[in-house]
């Protein structure tokens, strides 16, 4: 084994089932509040028009990205050192849950929408953190032969996760006119009710990570309490990063633009559904398990062409196809146009999350994981006002809502060329970042 090469990570069928149990568990929020259903009930009944709403959140997205941005790379940071992975992990699931379950205290009416806007925006935080340390546990579940297809599995479980859950919540709540429970539309119950649905989703999912997948053993470095020391150590990485692994710093970069581009169509998908393309809800919900369905079988595929291929051709090719199609959609009217776009950007969407994060936990230096993916959620972040932005901007600058796919597809497009330069990672498991780099 070299001084590069991981130690040998829990490999049971068990740890790896139960890891990707809680990305099944969080497609409750990304893929039903987040996505399809909550934020389109906040944008088109709880606002007083669709475009304030849609601009609002947009605004309210931006406020938490920054949080995102200042403080996720000192919470992996810490959680490596002291070897806390799965501690904080439960911490800032607990917390999505709980902010998931305010969100039944959203009535239909303008006087709600700030609330709304802050439990959404707080359970945003709260996941991205989550993510953090579920992303670092990757290393902990797989090999370098295994990685990609795990990580694809991970994705693909969380897209039929969502689906299923979209699935119920159609037919249970959006749906009729007396859903299950005895609830109806009146004061947005029907939707107010889903929330809490989705907070005992995750909840019930989440669990068996913590039972099955063992804690990350310590970095060990020593555990610096004052959160102001762990910024100085924070800028002493970066620092070394830029003289000895200029090819993560490159990726950070990179995938922080066109994953602000992913991170947008998830957001506004439905709401450019409803507002663009006429969709009522339930269209928006049947499209959206249709779409989850589609998405899960791209990230299979598209793991199992990781381990093939190497992440880097998986993300490039996605890119393009993103690009191409959601470009098309901004031009070509009709439900039908959105149906087949849609669908299509959901194939290349799976693929591209998960390389992603193939990518980064192939040159991630051992024991720093937590620390990297910090730095993944924080570049990402960083730049986090890109997507709402442009998405808000190119509304209020051309007037339609259809204007905002378009900002989406820039956004895309500058990550496709930022990747371009950034080398491929040596598929073995070694972290060579100098050995493929300019780096001095």
């Amino acid at each position: 084994m070299t001084a590069n090469t991981p130690p040998a990570p829990q490999r049971d069928v068990r740890g790896v089932i139960s890891w990707a149990l809680w990305d099944w568990g969080s497609a409750a929020f990304n893929t039903v509040i987040l996505t399809f259903v909550f934020t389109v009930y906040l944008t088109e009944s709880v606002a007083a028009d669709p475009k304030s709403g849609s601009e609002s959140l947009g605004l309210a997205l931006t406020i938490s990205g920054v949080c995102i941005a200042l403080v996720a790379p000192v919470t992996g940071q810490r959680s490596d050192a002291g070897g806390r992975r799965k501690l904080w992990l439960a911490v800032h699931t607990a917390l999505v849950v709980a902010s998931t379950a305010g969100l039944f205290f959203v009535r239909d009416d303008p006087a709600y929408l700030l609330l709304g806007l802050v439990l959404i925006s707080v359970g945003s935080v709260f996941s991205e953190f989550a993510t953090v340390n579920y992303n670092a546990m990757l290393l902990q579940v797989s090999t370098p032969a295994t990685i990609g297809r795990i990580s694809g599995f991970g994705w693909g479980l969380g897209y039929f996760g969502g689906l299923i859950a979209l699935v119920i919540v159609l037919i249970g709540f959006v749906q009729p006119e007396v859903g299950l429970f005895g609830v109806t539309s009146q004061d947005g119950l029907n939707i107010r009710v889903v929330a809490l649905f989705a907070a005992a989703w995750f909840a019930v999912f989440a669990l068996p990570l913590f039972f099955f997948v063992p804690e990350a053993e310590s970095s060990g470095e020593p555990l610096r309490r004052a959160i102001f020391s762990s910024y100085v150590v924070l800028g002493k990485r970066l620092a070394r990063m830029w003289r000895t692994e200029r090819r993560t710093l490159g990726f950070l970069v990179a995938s922080a633009l066109y994953r602000d581009g992913l991170a947008a169509i998830f957001t506004f998908g439905g709401v450019i559904a409803a507002g663009t393309f006429g969709f009522t809800a339930t269209e928006v919900v049947v499209f959206a398990i249709t779409a989850n369905l589609v998405a899960g079988l791209g990230a299979f595929l598209g793991g199992r062409a990781d381990d093939r291929f190497g992440p880097k051709t998986v993300i490039m090719a996605s890119l393009i196809g993103l690009v191409v199609v959601g470009g098309a959609l901004v031009a070509v009217p009709g439900k039908p146009a959105f149906w087949v776009g849609g669908l299509l950007l959901a194939i290349f969407l799976g693929p591209t999350q998960s390389a992603s994060r193939t990518f980064l936990a192939r040159i991630a230096t051992p024991g720093r994981e937590g620390e990297v993916f910090g730095l993944y959620a924080t570049t990402g972040r960083a730049v986090s006002f890109l997507g709402p932005l442009a998405f808000s901007g190119f509304i209020a600058f051309f007037g339609t809502q259809r204007a905002g796919m378009g900002g989406i597809v820039v956004i895309l497009l500058i990550g496709l060329l930022a990747m371009l330069p950034v080398a491929a990672p040596d598929r073995s498991g070694n972290s060579d970042d100098l050995a493929t780099t300019d780096a001095p």
